[in-house]
């Protein structure tokens, strides 16, 4: 079979399947098979595939048709401009969380040369702390997750784009790890803790409440069981004037909001480009 009517072939089983993206997906998949890229598939359409690619992408198709999400399928989600390993270990990276990491290297770029070290509390697959120490020269960054298979991915991530040296992997709850010489010395913390309320997973699509890890996204009762936990703890590691990045989701912004007091924080809320509610920030008094 050619690369055109592999092609085809897929887009029309996983159209049959119900799955809403299934031109990019049969494409993603079939590109990750024979290492193309889009235009490679197009310019070279009638090349055929050996028995092994077509038994693989078979393979693959059925997979997502049963919920599977394509990154976990490649092992690979970009994420601001860079290309991340990732597994059922970990959350799958998203553009949502972009507005977070965005405005935490503003944040520490205005820090001048040399910033303080920045925390990231949970993870996971290493996106955003890596990302930071790639888009900010010199920085330290400490990484936090509780899960040892989600670290173990983070690690390889921090190799693959050269800041192994700039990350410190912690494994532990929330920051906990963090060497006691830290407190009051770090210039921003970034948390995208698991915020979806228990009640709503049951309802999430299949692709996210099947497939990706549970700890990455129960939130507790309310969605903010674990910001509860995280902001006194974060202010004392802060130094004044340092920042609290919190992601959330839709319809959470007062409460997350409330939970920073007037006396100790400086609250903003911040939408992302679809006008959701998406970033809670914190400036420690």
């Amino acid at each position: 079979m050619q690369i055109h009517q592999a092609l085809i072939k897929g887009r029309q089983y996983l159209k049959q399947q119900n799955v809403a993206s299934y031109s990019l997906d049969s494409q993603v998949l079939l590109s990750h098979i024979t290492g193309l890229d889009r235009t490679g598939l197009i310019t070279r359409g009638d090349q055929p595939l050996t028995p092994a690619q077509l038994q693989q992408y078979e393979k693959l198709l059925e997979r997502r048709a049963g919920g599977e999400p394509v990154a976990y399928l490649t092992g690979h989600k970009e994420f601001m401009g860079l290309d991340f390993i990732v597994s059922p270990a970990v959350l799958i990276p998203r553009p949502d969380t972009e507005l977070m990491v965005e405005r935490a290297v503003s944040l520490l770029r205005q820090s001048g040369a040399r910033p303080l070290p920045a925390v990231d509390v949970g993870t996971g697959s290493g996106a955003i702390a890596v990302t930071l120490a790639h888009l900010v020269p010199g920085l330290q960054v400490y990484a936090i997750d509780i899960s040892p298979d989600a670290l173990a991915v983070a690690r390889q991530n921090a190799a693959r784009h050269g800041v192994a040296d700039r990350v410190k992997f912690c494994q532990g709850n929330l920051l906990e790890p963090i060497p006691a010489d830290l407190q009051g010395k770090v210039s921003v913390i970034t948390a995208n803790l698991p915020y979806i309320p228990s009640g709503d997973i049951s309802g999430l699509m299949t692709d996210v409440k099947d497939f990706e890890p549970r700890l990455a996204l129960d939130g507790g009762p309310d969605g903010l069981a674990l910001y509860r936990k995280l902001i006194p703890r974060a202010h004392r590691l802060l130094h004044p004037g340092g920042h609290l990045l919190m992601e959330i989701g839709p319809g959470q912004g007062a409460a997350a909001k409330a939970l920073l007091p007037a006396a100790s924080w400086t609250a903003r809320l911040e939408l992302d480009l679809a006008g959701r509610e998406r970033l809670v920030e914190g400036e420690k008094r």
